[in-house]
């Protein structure tokens, strides 16, 4: 869609009446408005030729940094040997991607291929409900699981139109965009991120399918699950007869391959993963326990759920998928502890910079994913964010940021992603810049 310039400011501005931090619900549209032209390692250019340090990388897949050319290279390949969309059968790179990622990634043991998280989560939720036989399903307050209908709702919200914590207990639903359904079906419920009560209080209300939720909820920066969250969810889905759905779309290979799933040691019932798995190019994944995957094959159509999708099983994304995952299994130790050292940098740099400026504000950090919030602890859910952190300062560093060749996502709360094409000096410009701004 392209828009003149005065449309897009004035939408921007529209925006800021409804959603924390002036964050606009049209894709990619930010203030300050940039066209991107290139990415390369831990950089990124725009349409006039300024470069950028990149701590967005596109919403978090690009794990190894913008355009590796041994990534590059296999898909290249792919090509070059006339690999193709055949909408029929099963694919080789197909065969292959599967049985590298259910070797790899202990929650797995059947996967199917897709094209967008979206996509993914979509038929996490229909898959749940053709097995158990149940429409209701709970999702997280603050969270974002994707576009389709059911799922698009109560990602930023403000008190006026949630109301306050509650527990136990659940949050009016706010669809996220006009043309929804979510409100007249009522059968998606919303509760606060590590609030077990609030889960059992649903279940105990409604017949439940599933819970789908991000393990950290990193759609508002890095919040962390309390100690013993997962695992209750756990419990209490063997309790009532419910799935557990992670969404790793985010999470999965920035801990570690398999994402974080492995990391706490508690399996999902599903998973969904994309962005890094195949450090961006476009392919998702749902995958889990055989018996509830076999659902896709049942030989009663009537309890079989639809899965269709002409791209699904592009060579492109398969081909990048299989070489992401290699380079990781093979090189993780290398990889993933480059990552930790630059974010404990970072993470370092960042608390002192906030000291020296005397400004009250906390880090978050999870591996190479990051975030700071302007409170005076980490918050626990959405709540604990509305009520203490404040959005405006937030998007006003990172404007200021921007100006000095840092770039992140102009949106309140988003996290701060580290490749491993980033560099010790990388990390070392940054905090220079951020004491510049905080100045």
């Amino acid at each position: 869609m392209v828009e003149s310039r005065r449309t897009k400011d004035k939408d921007i501005e529209n925006s800021k009446r409804f959603i924390p931090g002036g964050v606009s619900s049209i894709n990619r549209l930010t203030s300050p408005f940039i066209a991107f032209s290139r990415g390369e390692g831990s950089k990124i250019w725009d349409s006039e030729g300024k470069e950028y340090l990149d701590f967005h990388a596109g919403f978090a897949p690009f794990l190894l940094g913008h355009n590796r050319a041994d990534i590059n290279s296999a898909v290249i390949k792919a090509i070059v040997d006339n690999k193709s969309l055949f909408g029929a059968g099963p694919v080789d790179l197909e065969g292959n991607l599967a049985e590298l990622l259910c070797t790899e990634i202990e929650a797995l043991e059947k996967v199917t291929f897709l094209n967008t998280g979206s996509e993914a989560t979509a038929l996490a939720i229909k898959l749940s409900r053709a097995v158990t036989g149940k429409d209701h399903v709970i999702s997280i307050q603050g969270s974002y699981n994707g576009n389709g209908d059911e799922l698009a709702c109560n990602v930023f919200n403000t008190i006026e139109q949630i109301g306050p914590r509650v527990s136990p207990g659940e949050y009016p639903l706010m669809p996220l965009g006009a043309g929804t359904l979510i409100e007249q079906q009522k059968v998606v419920h919303i509760v606060n991120y590590n609030d077990l009560d609030s889960i059992r209080y649903v279940c105990e209300k409604y017949p439940v399918a599933a819970i789908i939720l991000e393990p950290v909820l990193q759609n508002v920066g890095v919040i962390c699950p309390a100690e013993g969250y997962l695992q209750g969810i756990r419990d209490l889905a063997d309790e009532k007869g419910f799935l557990v759905i992670h969404d790793e779309v985010k999470t999965g290979f920035r801990q570690g391959v398999g994402g974080y799933s492995g990391v706490a040691k508690v399996m999902p019932d599903l998973v969904t993963y994309g962005k890094a798995v195949a450090n961006g190019y476009p392919i998702a994944i749902l995958g889990g326990k055989a018996k509830y995957m076999d659902q896709i094959v049942a030989e009663d159509l009537s309890q079989r759920p639809l899965v269709a999708g002409t791209y699904n099983g592009h060579p492109v994304g398969l081909a990048a998928a299989i070489a992401t995952v290699n380079i990781l299994v093979e090189n993780g130790k290398e990889i993933f502890g480059h990552l930790e050292k630059l974010g404990q940098q970072a993470e370092d740099g960042m608390k002192e910079a906030f000291a020296d400026a005397g400004i009250q504000a906390v880090v978050a950090r999870l591996g190479s994913a990051m975030a700071f919030y302007f409170m005076d602890h980490l918050p626990v859910d959405f709540h604990d964010l509305l009520a203490h952190h404040d959005f405006e300062k937030d998007v006003a560093l990172r404007k200021k940021l921007i100006d000095r060749g840092v770039f992140m996502v102009p949106v309140a709360t988003k996290q701060i992603s580290i490749s491993s094409a980033h560099s010790e000096q990388d990390i070392a410009f940054f905090i220079t810049k951020l004491r510049e701004c905080l100045q």
